[in-house]
């Protein structure tokens, strides 16, 4: 019986170590998979955000120049973009995305030669104004809603209201601007 008793407790003893054992290498085992999953994870995010610039990039229309600032280049680093009728328009800045959405159809007909995804989408019914700049900001488009004056009995657009004031101030400086 002492043999048998013997026996039992090391077999149980030995059930037991070995029950310890594997289940060391069980937690070890769940340690690994948690961090493998999130390596993993990790991987698979960053290549799906990769994959997700590099559509993004392909995708941006081939223009090199602002349609509003038209002596602004575009930073692709730093731009914003409008979508008129489904076509991308790249912008230099807050300021120009603010100022087209004020007047996208007119914009849009005057802006295809730096914008030419334009071509195929701007009205045929809208025509350019005589005055296609501001006199103030002489790279900055204006547009027929754009704040006006009259001056010399003809009306002169500005591209915003501070244009209007500083023109106002000292219309001698920027009236050779009209063109």
């Amino acid at each position: 019986m002492n043999r048998l008793q013997g026996y039992g407790v090391i077999t149980i003893r030995t059930v037991f170590i070995g029950i310890r054992k594997s289940r060391a290498k069980t937690e070890i085992n769940e340690k690994e998979s948690k961090m493998l999953k999130r390596v993993f994870t990790g991987g698979l995010i960053v290549m799906i955000l990769m994959l997700g610039i590099t559509v993004s990039a392909a995708d941006l229309p081939k223009q090199k120049i602002c349609p509003l600032m038209i002596e602004e280049e575009i930073d692709l680093e730093d731009f914003e973009i409008v979508v008129y009728k489904g076509v991308k328009i790249l912008m230099c800045c807050s300021t120009c995305k603010k100022m087209w959405a004020q007047n996208p159809d007119y914009y849009a007909v005057v802006s295809v030669k730096e914008a030419p995804q334009l071509k195929g989408v701007v009205s045929k019914e809208i025509k350019p104004m005589k005055q296609l700049f501001c006199p103030v900001y002489t790279d900055t488009r204006v547009h027929p809603k754009s704040p006006s004056m009259e001056y010399e009995g003809k009306k002169v657009y500005f591209c915003k209201d501070r244009a209007k004031k500083r023109f106002e101030a000292n219309p001698a400086k920027y009236a050779k601007n009209l063109k």
